[in-house]
């Protein structure tokens, strides 16, 4: 396997660090410490494959097990040997003919087939509400939908792609140390593509580069241009007239009108006609099911699910059979634009400001050794048809927060209702309410299903020093200690089914890591020869804990049952009780499963990302299991029960062979009458403390932020717009950090996940007004008692 940060070492000279710099490192990394590595040449996990419950026919097909031994390749190093020339001269003019030969399909008479499309022909023949018979001239319709084409889409420029590819090839390659993908993936996809059915890729959104960097690598592999839905909030006019001839689509602002709107109506038509022509060509498509980077909102896109509610009904109509949908996610080391000012963060970007963004960024990188890496994950492509028809039989009756949670948080009951969560944060906009709500239900849980396939990318190795600084070395690590615990947690990923995108020495990853975050940790040089790694209070730390985020997923079961068992211990040992006190207190199975759905409804639906597929029964179990194989919980065989290893008695119960599908997990063996006499112990092994501690702590950022929006509402100023009482508690966050070192809570996307939660919660109630939405708090809140209530269910889940 090629190592990431010694490949293009070999290939390409590096500049040298300052003399500081290289002092530390010398100092910290002496001929004393052996660079080891033990999680290289072991099992890597292969990720991304499809969801067997929802399809299974998808998860046999364009898979085999040799293709997980390929390994990787670097996207953007483009030697001699990738062109069809050889000498000298080709050896320093390798980018300019690698992008002259990149095959770029001819563009076909696109406007006159959108013309003749069936839902256009309709509404200028009068048969549908809102067509020419309803009084509109047949010519003057012709020219709105040659004008709101010209908004949607361009032909591609092959010359202007060429020379764009030679352009960004430059810049990647001083931009990033590499950009690193999986060939068994990748063949996977190719696989895909020459069985005849139309691509599209259903994205993460982590940075602007996105859009620009995933059609560069399909290009690169053989795949042709890659059309991009791009949001058109986030670019200026001149920069979407350049992405519309680089193979850009963009949605008219008319498609978002009201269903009864003749402008909306024929927008959507034309969005529909061209999104129905790029499947029928061919054409690979990609659409960000994430909002873009720094917008304070939902997770999940109402125009990405907007785009897909396109591609569905295409295939609905039987425009064309199938579509295979691709899985996408790119990971970065640092993510490269990332917004300082969230105030800026959703201003468009301008032709000049990109042109201005990409020469700070080369002249930043100019003379620096430390660039960043990138890995680029493609999941096991999947049929759509098959996903529409399996996942219409999972559907089951949901509950709001409200009804779920608050009588239990009010000390009302105590039983917790058997049923899913209801929680939609995205808004549905036009193109998505013109579908019938069967579909709508459809396309929101299909981007859901989506995403939770894609948190299995690969964690990189600034995602795992931030873990370790902020929740394990706060005060400070000594480099020769960070050396075995940054292999640990490495090993751990590996072990759970996680990939990693990095490999090589681990000094060299520990020196590459800690040198992207010089800007918010200090290195201290101690008499012995060490360094010390001491992370920076203040803003630092919520870097630190946005980094750390992307590892949460790898640890979200066990962090979850983590602190359900903190807080069923809440209330019957002291908190700063010895771990030998607690290990000696017995756990139902039944009360442990009680306070992992309670902490499962209080998350947010954006965090969990639980599959649509899979009931919460199904992920209590889960947790329990993972809680038992982690070694935090042993089983504890009361006297006059049946040993747990006794298999050979148990009979089948009738809730054991009529459960729902999705709910067969390791421990679906026992019988549920017998739930009650299964009791559970905290293990007493040396390492559980700590790693308990570390599970909790994974959790703290967010419950914490909870907590104090609690607190706060004994002093907001109520009743408020939305936009304004977030930016009151985000306040409030801020100057609570300041007096208690709490910085990783002082996160505006935490405050807004509080107001959000608490509104479904029926903590704030909202009101409609001339001057749009406000915020109250509802009657049952306004007591200090139940605010107090509120706050104290928040932190029984909290460790300190």
């Amino acid at each position: 396997m090629a190592t990431m940060l010694e490949g293009r070492c070999q290939t390409q000279p590096r500049s040298s660090p300052s003399g500081r710099e290289a002092s530390l490192w010398s100092s910290g990394f002496g001929m004393k410490l052996e660079a080891v590595t033990p999680f290289l040449g072991k099992y890597r996990p292969f990720v991304g494959r499809c969801c067997q419950t929802c399809t299974p026919k998808s998860w046999e097909s364009l898979f085999h097990r040799s293709i997980t031994d390929l390994g990787f390749c670097n996207v953007i190093l483009v030697k001699e040997e990738n062109t069809r020339f050889r000498g000298w001269l080709v050896r320093r003019l390798c980018y300019f003919l690698w992008s002259l030969e990149q095959h770029i399909p001819p563009c076909q008479d696109v406007p006159q087939k959108i013309m003749e499309s069936t839902g256009v022909q309709n509404l200028l023949s009068g048969r549908v509400p809102g067509g020419t018979g309803e009084g509109q001239v047949p010519d003057l319709v012709k020219k709105e939908v040659q004008r709101i084409l010209g908004h949607i889409q361009a032909p591609p420029r092959p010359f202007l792609v060429r020379l764009f590819s030679w352009a960004l090839l430059r810049f990647l390659n001083c931009l990033f140390l590499n950009v690193q993908l999986h060939k068994g993936q990748m063949k996977m996809v190719q696989k895909a593509a020459q069985a005849g059915l139309p691509l599209v890729l259903l994205s993460t959104h982590k940075t602007l580069l996105d859009g620009i960097l995933l059609p560069f690598m399909l290009l690169s592999q053989g795949l042709g241009v890659l059309r991009v839905a791009w949001d058109s909030r986030a670019c200026s006019p001149a920069l979407r007239a350049l992405l519309r001839k680089l193979g850009g689509l963009f949605l008219p602002p008319e498609a978002s009108l009201s269903l009864d709107s003749s402008e909306g109506l024929l927008a959507r038509a034309v969005v529909q006609a061209v999104i129905e022509q790029l499947l029928v060509s061919g054409q690979p498509l990609l659409i960000f099911l994430e909002e873009p980077p720094g917008a304070l909102g939902p997770r999940l896109s109402a125009l990405g699910q907007a785009w897909v509610g396109f591609v569905v009904q295409a295939v609905q109509v039987g425009i064309v059979p199938d579509a295979l949908l691709v899985p996408v996610a790119v990971t970065y080391d640092l993510v490269p634009d990332a917004p300082c000012d969230i105030d800026h963060a959703s201003a468009p970007l301008g032709l000049w400001t990109g042109a201005l963004a990409v020469l700070r960024s080369l002249w930043s990188r100019w003379g620096c050794s430390h660039r960043i890496c990138s890995r680029v994950h493609l999941a096991q492509p999947f049929s759509l048809q098959e996903y529409i028809v399996s996942a219409r039989s999972c559907w089951g009756g949901r509950q709001t927060l409200e009804q779920l949670l608050q009588p239990i948080v009010l000390g009302q009951c105590t039983a917790v209702p058997d049923t899913e969560k209801e929680q939609e944060w995205t808004p549905i906009t036009g193109p998505l309410l013109a579908l019938k709500e069967e579909d709508q239900l459809l396309v929101r849980r299909l981007s859901c299903h989506v995403l939770t396939s894609v948190g299995s990318s690969a964690v990189m190795s600034t995602a795992i020093m931030a873990t370790l600084l902020l929740f394990k070395h706060q005060k400070g690590v000594f480099l020769s200690q960070l050396l075995g615990e940054f292999s640990w947690l490495t090993e751990e990923i590996l072990l759970r089914g996680f990939d990693v995108g990095f490999s090589g020495q681990l000094r060299s990853l520990l020196q590459h890591s800690l040198s992207l975050l010089r800007a918010h940790v200090a290195l201290l040089r101690i008499r012995q020869g060490d360094l010390l790694v001491v992370p920076q209070p203040g803003p630092g730390l919520t870097h630190l804990a946005q980094l750390s985020a992307e590892l949460l997923p790898v640890f979200l079961s066990e962090a979850v049952g983590a602190c359900a068992v903190r807080g069923l211990l809440a209330g019957r040992v002291p908190p700063q009780g010895p771990w030998e006190l607690q290990g000696i207190l017995l756990l139902s199975q039944n009360e442990l499963y009680r306070q992992i759905l309670l902490l499962m409804h209080l998350l947010p639906q954006d965090l969990l990302l639980l599959k649509p597929c899979q009931s919460s029964y199904c992920y209590c179990q889960e947790v329990l299991d993972r809680l038992i194989q982690c070694g935090l919980l042993v089983a504890e065989e009361t006297p006059g029960s049946r040993p747990a290893c006794d298999t050979g008695r148990q009979r089948l119960s009738r809730k054991l062979l009529w459960k729902p599908s999705g709910d067969f997990t390791d421990s679906d063996s026992d019988d549920f009458g017998e739930a009650d006499g299964r009791y559970f112990r905290l293990s007493q092994q040396s390492h559980c403390p700590d790693f308990f501690l570390f599970l909790c702590r994974l959790l703290s950022p967010l419950l914490k932020a909870f907590a104090q929006a609690a607190a706060f509402l004994r002093q907001g100023q109520l009743p408020d717009t939305e936009l304004g009482y977030t930016e009151q508690l985000f306040q409030f966050l801020q100057a609570t950090a300041q007096e208690e070192g709490i910085f990783e809570c002082a996160d505006p996307k935490l405050a807004i996940s509080a107001v959000w939660t608490f509104r479904d919660l029926g903590v704030l109630q909202q009101t409609p007004s001339p001057a749009g939405p406000r915020l109250h708090l509802s009657p049952t809140f306004a007591s200090l008692d139940n605010q107090e209530k509120l706050e104290q269910f928040i932190r029984q889940f909290i460790c300190s």
